[in-house]
């Protein structure tokens, strides 16, 4: 049968004035050194053995000395007493300065182009902070899962986070290999996606997305088939690269690809526009020093990454 208990209320009032009247074998110097009155000192003593419902001390006009029960309660109170100011002080150091373990939920796709030289220049700015990223598809529960933030695209991203940019909204581009294309006609309309073998994406909820595009102001959805299905987008341009089929992914993981003459760029007029990458983490008062620099630190790189494409742009 398991045992349920809690701590009383109180039950840990006079343990500090307990310990500093052992230490001095003073109640007068105990009170100096808690900056109390003696009086107050004797009163929380008081309360204490009534508590404990034993004598602790025993007094005389020119001594204080521990009870055979005080010696009791002294061998065990001090120890623990001490590991209550040290777990104080350690968790009191992550409220004060960065400094602890970040842990952050991350797509797989995005840590090379967005965050691997954000990440790389914030552990030399502040090495007692140290980064983990766990690259997932999946939506997480950042409290349950023990995350400080995550980073997602910003149309997945709940309307109650707090959201940090780290990229320009960019468009979702649907690309092929030219050995897939070798012998067929690229599509000019989203329309004749249907004649095409397209690689799916599933999302963390186990939908397969549709496709998306835009004609003028204009957004509409297509349901698309084909031999291939994974959760997460760089997997979708590996087998596109390999000739497997058609891929709509987000732009900036295609770009390298596509300059390379590994894939081909299709139906660019009808690509639509997605917010961007954001840092998402549940709010303004729950913001530790460790992830707080972060966020200061993504800012700064933001800023000092517009200067250097203005400076490029001036010569």
């Amino acid at each position: 049968m398991k045992r349920s208990f809690t701590v009383r209320q109180g039950a840990l009032d006079g343990v500090e004035a307990f310990l500093g009247v052992a230490r001095h074998h003073s109640f007068r110097k105990a009170a100096d050194e808690l900056g109390v009155t003696t009086s107050a000192v004797s009163q929380a003593i008081r309360a204490l053995e009534a508590r404990v419902g034993v004598a602790l001390f025993i007094r005389t006009t020119r001594s204080v000395g521990l009870t055979e029960a005080g010696e009791r309660f002294h061998a065990r109170a001090r120890p623990a007493f001490e590991e209550l100011v040290s777990a104080n002080e350690a968790a009191r150091q992550l409220a004060v300065k960065p400094t602890g373990l970040l842990r952050l939920t991350v797509p797989r796709g995005v840590v090379p182009i967005v965050l691997e030289p954000i990440v790389a220049s914030f552990c030399r700015a502040y090495p007692e902070v140290q980064v983990e990223i766990v690259a997932s598809e999946e939506l997480v529960d950042l409290a349950a899962n023990r995350f400080d933030a995550g980073v997602r695209m910003g149309q997945f991203i709940a309307p109650d986070m707090v959201t940090v940019r780290l990229s320009q909204p960019f468009p979702l581009a649907v690309v092929a290999s030219p050995t897939h294309l070798a012998d067929r006609v690229a599509p000019e309309h989203p329309s004749q996606l249907y004649d095409y073998a397209c690689l799916r994406w599933r999302r963390s909820n186990g939908t397969i997305a549709p496709w998306t595009f835009k004609d003028g102001g204009h957004e509409f959805e297509v349901e698309v088939n084909g031999p291939y299905i994974a959760n997460d987008f760089p997997t979708l341009i590996s087998a596109a690269i390999a000739g497997m089929g058609l891929a709509q992914v987000p732009s900036p993981l295609a770009a390298k690809f596509i300059s390379e003459g590994k894939l081909l760029h299709l139906l660019e007029p009808f690509a639509p526009l997605t917010p961007g990458v954001f840092l998402y983490h549940p709010g303004r008062h729950q913001v530790m020093p460790k992830l707080r620099a972060f966020i200061e630190h993504i800012r700064a790189h933001a800023v000092a990454r517009r200067a250097k494409k203005l400076g490029g742009e001036i010569r």
